[in-house]
């Protein structure tokens, strides 16, 4: 068995397993009948207050459905973000479990909670379709998976709405954003990505929903955006579990 197939087989059976065995909930370690608990989901998940319509950041209640500072000075190139928690403990740890455990379970999880986010978010106009981030080649060969399209395809499910996997393509294997000094993350994402040949009719004047874990400096989400409306998209939303908070 060649060292990709291992790689790729180990998340995939941990997950099987998962499902026949009992289960613990991944944030208290109480007993659910899910990967988290309903408490913790309710402590833990939605409900926050008011937040940007763009980037999906913080903002006070008499701001509810308006646009922070950041983006009214200098607006990205997605049009609207929803978030479905902030990236904070203890979620930090549950998102880190799926992305480098390979805790794939969490990810249907994710992805309902993000549904129950898209569903509830005052004025959000759904996508036509949904594009995972993509992985380069090389992280992808070295993790097994790509986290975004694992969330990805219950969330097309869930919604009803068209996924294409290979819709965009990592050209270049920048190195992780996580690494990267914040100054420098923007320009770390420069031509990282294109649209995959035989996916351009699909993109010309459509309503993409891009779909990731994180959203962190939003630097990622900008490049994928600029990149699909370069190739023609009318619209570009962003959907991810979890906000990093600005510091």
């Amino acid at each position: 068995m060649s060292e990709f197939l291992r790689r790729w087989l180990r998340p995939r059976m941990r997950a099987c397993a998962a499902a026949w065995l009992p289960s613990a909930c991944a944030l208290c370690g109480g007993d659910a009948d899910a990967p988290v608990c309903a408490p913790c989901a309710r402590r833990f998940v939605g409900g926050g207050g008011a937040r940007c319509r763009c980037c999906a950041n913080p903002l006070g209640s008499a701001d509810r459905g308006l646009l922070c500072g950041a983006c009214l000075a200098d607006a990205p190139a997605y049009d609207a973000t929803v978030a479905a928690s902030d990236y904070a403990v203890p979620l930090d740890q549950l998102v880190l479990r799926l992305k480098f455990g390979g805790a794939l379970a969490l990810a249907p999880w994710c992805a309902g909670a993000l549904a129950r986010a898209v569903l509830a978010a005052p004025g959000f106009a759904p996508p036509e379709l949904l594009c995972p981030v993509p992985l380069g080649p090389a992280r992808l060969a070295e993790r097994g998976f790509n986290q975004a399209l694992e969330i990805a395809r219950p969330l097309s499910k869930l919604l009803g709405i068209a996924l294409y996997p290979r819709l965009a393509v990592r050209q270049l294997d920048t190195p992780a954003q996580s690494r990267v000094a914040p100054g420098q993350r923007k320009h770390n994402m420069r031509h990282a990505f294109l649209v995959a040949p035989d996916m351009l009719a699909v993109v010309r004047g459509r309503h993409i929903g891009v779909v990731d874990d994180v959203m962190t400096s939003g630097h990622t989400l900008d490049a994928l955006a600029a990149t699909l409306k370069r190739f023609g998209a009318a619209r570009v939303s962003n959907m991810v579990f979890a906000r990093t908070p600005p510091h």
